[in-house]
């Protein structure tokens, strides 16, 4: 899946998921350290838990986050029953 983000330093996110889990995530723009961390940090999650654990993140004064933005990527995702 291709998700747009919002109010983040970062373009898009790209991730695929196989079985519940999370595959081959990749960020756009944004902080490549951190973007590369989450990235790897999350590979093979389950998306339940993905979305608990990153839902909320803030990015200094800002309301959201790259991985808020995934999480909402994620409801998005599980929103649209896609397989």
């Amino acid at each position: 899946m291709e998700y747009k983000t919002k109010g983040v330093c970062s373009m898009q996110i790209n991730f695929e998921v196989e079985d519940n889990k999370l595959h081959n995530i990749s960020f756009v723009g944004g902080c490549s350290g951190n973007t590369q961390g989450i990235a790897r940090l999350a590979e093979g999650m389950d998306v339940d838990e993905a979305i608990k654990r990153l839902k909320g993140i803030k990015c200094g004064f800002r309301p959201t986050s790259c991985p808020d933005q995934l999480a909402r990527a994620l409801e998005e995702w599980k929103s649209k029953g896609e397989k």
